[in-house]
């Protein structure tokens, strides 16, 4: 058949909500490409340019334009080896984008798919095309699915009357101030044009939702909302950091063997927990410093930009300022915990440490008779109020800036106890701070829990553990376990387990 009616076929078989959805994912803002950066306004236009004119003329013509325009693009294009291109990531992204709304082009050819993978060095396990879509817009997706055709309008009202949002813009002038949005699909198109224009000016980021917050705010909640949603439901959606689908993240664990009784059972738990939450795990047993210098230039390679967060289980003997590493040398604790978070393709992205090590020889030791031989190491805002708000600086959008980011941001670093003490293990089984974390992180799926409220319960759960020392003194003591976060949003546990592959429906 020819590859023209081949195209028109399928174009004919998306549903004008599905293209709306296809175009947004296509486009996708934060995709690399040499002009990541730019303020080039002309550009930008060009990209919305459809958007508006489908918004306006109730026609998905340059809709349809656009995607078979990628199509011929796709079909033409030839594969170059050990280059990666602007071309494989926009193949991937919008392969990807078909597989999740099931729009599959049947003439799609899928041995270029295998061979920009390759390109990647990406394992089996990453060749899961929900891992090349991007969480931030899976999330903005989920909003725009939330809203009613109502509710759009009202953000593009709100959106009009800030004109340090829409100077100089010309296809805000195409759409016009009145939208009617009932016919399908106007008004997926509306709103993907508001994000991806407010991400263009540099309002709104992957982090940084403000903007989009306050613009969903503004509306009605009666007429703006779907059943079952509420504004705030919406808005917290957004002040989440984005980790849909599979998988929640890339996880590496590092555990040194050496001294350290229960080892095996500590890597054990934590590959438990991190398969249990969709997690891609590594594993290096018995660290050196080569090895975790090996481990990050890994890390950097282009394919793990795709991955939506990045976990981190350290397992070592340590004291104060560093940690012990199989050939017995030491690395500083602070040169790790700087170095991991600037790797760039985790930007914007949530980053945990779990830092099992002592940081002392202090114990909070536990005096009196009824303390002996009891211990586990053996194997047994919201501001309502106008008067308040109104002593409140008025900080305005032309001294916020989201371009710049210091490294250490959207990093969380926990650690098994506090400065100066020891942190307890049991005999075989390892270390107790691992072992309760992977416990209620495990206890806590489909709850809707943060990472932070999981963290606040081990805090509790872990001091009402008697521990002893292992030497002859015996000495009964307690645990006390603390993080420092530098998160900008909250990081929730996914609510149910990852399917595999076929198990995902599609969206409407």
């Amino acid at each position: 058949m020819d590859e023209v009616i081949q195209v028109t076929q399928w174009l004919s078989s998306i549903t004008p909500r599905k293209k709306a959805k296809l175009f947004f994912f296509t486009t996708h803002a934060d995709a690399p490409t040499p002009t990541v950066g730019s303020n080039d306004v002309d550009t930008h236009e060009e990209t919305q340019l459809p958007l508006a004119t489908t918004v306006a003329l109730h026609n998905f013509k340059n809709i349809d334009e656009f995607l078979k325009k990628k199509v011929n693009t796709f079909s033409c294009y030839n594969v170059i080896e050990n280059e990666i291109t602007k071309t494989d990531y926009e193949y991937l992204r919008f392969y990807s984008a078909c597989k999740y709304l099931d729009v599959v082009p049947p003439f799609l050819d899928l041995e270029k798919i295998s061979a920009i993978q390759n390109k990647f060095e990406m394992t089996d396990e990453e060749r899961d095309y929900r891992l090349l879509l991007d969480s931030a817009d899976l999330v903005l997706e989920k909003v725009c699915d939330s809203l009613k055709p109502a509710g759009v309008p009202q953000m593009w009202t709100a959106l009009r009357k800030d004109r340090n949002l829409i100077r100089g813009v010309k296809t805000i002038e195409i759409i016009g101030f009145f939208v009617d949005p009932n016919p399908t699909g106007i008004k997926e198109c509306l709103f993907f044009f508001i994000v991806r224009h407010l991400q263009m000016i540099k309002k709104i980021g992957r982090v940084n939702t403000n903007r989009l917050e306050r613009l969903i705010a503004q509306c009605d909640e009666s007429s703006a909302c779907e059943e079952g949603r509420t504004i705030d439901f919406i808005i917290d959606s957004l002040r989440c950091y984005p980790t849909e689908l599979y998988p929640f993240g890339s996880c590496l664990i590092l555990c040194v063997f050496e001294d350290r009784d229960g080892a095996m059972q500590e890597i054990e738990k934590t590959m438990e927990i991190s398969r249990h939450l969709g997690m891609i795990t590594h594993t290096e047993k018995n660290p050196t410093k080569e090895t975790i210098e090996l481990v990050k230039k890994e890390l950097m390679k282009p394919e793990y930009q795709f991955y939506s967060s990045f976990t981190c289980w350290f397992m070592s003997h340590g004291d104060s300022n560093s940690m012990l590493l199989a050939d017995g040398e030491t690395m500083e604790r602070e040169w790790f915990l700087t170095s991991f978070p600037d790797i760039s393709t985790f930007q914007l992205k949530p980053k945990v440490f779990f830092m099992v090590s002592c940081l002392g020889a202090n114990k909070f030791r536990l005096e009196g008779a009824k303390f002996k031989c009891q211990s586990a190491t053996c194997d047994y805002y919201d501001i309502g109020s106008a008067l308040i708000r109104n002593r409140m600086l008025d900080i305005t959008d032309s001294v916020r800036d989201i371009s710049y980011v210091q490294p250490m941001m959207d990093t969380l670093v926990a650690y098994s106890t506090i400065p100066d003490h020891l942190s307890g293990r049991a005999n075989t089984h390892g270390s107790i701070y691992v072992d309760r974390a992977c416990v209620l992180m495990s206890e806590n799926i489909s709850r809707g829990r943060s990472l932070t409220e999981i963290l606040e319960h081990l805090s509790q759960d872990l001091h009402e553990i008697l521990q002893e020392t292992m030497d002859e003194d015996r000495i009964v003591y307690k645990q006390a376990c603390h993080y420092d976060s530098f998160f900008r949003k909250t990081l929730k546990l996914p609510y149910t387990r990852h399917p595999k592959e076929g198990v995902h429906s599609a969206p409407q």
